[in-house]
């Protein structure tokens, strides 16, 4: 009995010391911190102090100047990490244009990211296959508008308002009013037709299901 009662002290001694050690070693480095940090600086303006202040705990003045050194190593950080961060993005753009080669492309792809950007891309809905600049030729296609409207009264079927972007300079494309009936609708997202015309189809999305590609084209055959 005597060695059970034993063990249970024991372990009980030593699941208070796992709970109390984590908040010991909090406050020693706290306290380490503060004495460091407000220990060093307090002395250099304390003297200046007026006299009601000069009686406040030592401790205080020193925790206080502990939260505004760190809270100007902070600032100091943050202004310098998005200072240095243009500063450092800049010249790796100047960098970049200079390349021979590369700058145009990289200007281009620029261009075209700024012109349809995350908020414009919301303006194409849906990634479409066009025939185009011949009958027989495809490429790729984004519906600005399924909208009915003027033009559209004009024409016979259901049209939609379609950009195509040329390759490689994607800012400038071509709109068409094309029949709905001659375009082909792709699985893949807007930002992914982006990347494949931006790369002149170098770049293709992955895509699991090519079984529904061989019945769409057997259902066209």
């Amino acid at each position: 009995m005597s060695e059970t009662r034993f063990t249970s002290l024991r372990n009980a001694f030593l699941t208070g010391i796992l709970l109390v050690a984590p908040l010991v070693v909090t406050i020693w480095a706290v306290r380490l911190i503060i004495s460091f940090v407000g220990g060093s600086i307090t002395p250099l303006f304390f003297p200046y102090l007026p006299e009601p202040l000069q009686h406040l705990s030592p401790i205080f003045w020193d925790v206080v100047t502990t939260i505004i050194a760190l809270g100007l190593i902070t600032l100091l950080g943050y202004v310098s990490r998005h200072f240095l961060g243009r500063l450092i993005g800049a010249a790796t753009e100047r960098f970049i244009q200079n390349i021979p080669g590369v700058g145009g492309f990289y200007n281009s792809v620029k261009q075209f990211i700024e012109t349809f950007g995350a908020k414009d891309r919301m303006q194409f809905s849906k990634v479409v296959l066009v025939q185009f600049p011949r009958a027989g030729a495809y490429t790729i296609g984004f519906v600005t508008n399924q909208a009915q409207g003027e033009p559209h009264s004009r024409l016979a079927g259901e049209h939609w308002a379609v950009f195509v972007p040329t390759c490689p300079s994607p800012v400038n494309g071509f709109f068409l009013f094309l029949p709905r009936g001659e375009l082909i609708e792709l699985e893949m997202s807007v930002g992914d037709g982006m990347k494949t015309v931006i790369s002149c189809g170098a770049v293709l999305p992955t895509w699991s299901n090519p079984a529904a590609a061989k019945a769409a084209l057997g259902q066209s055959l």
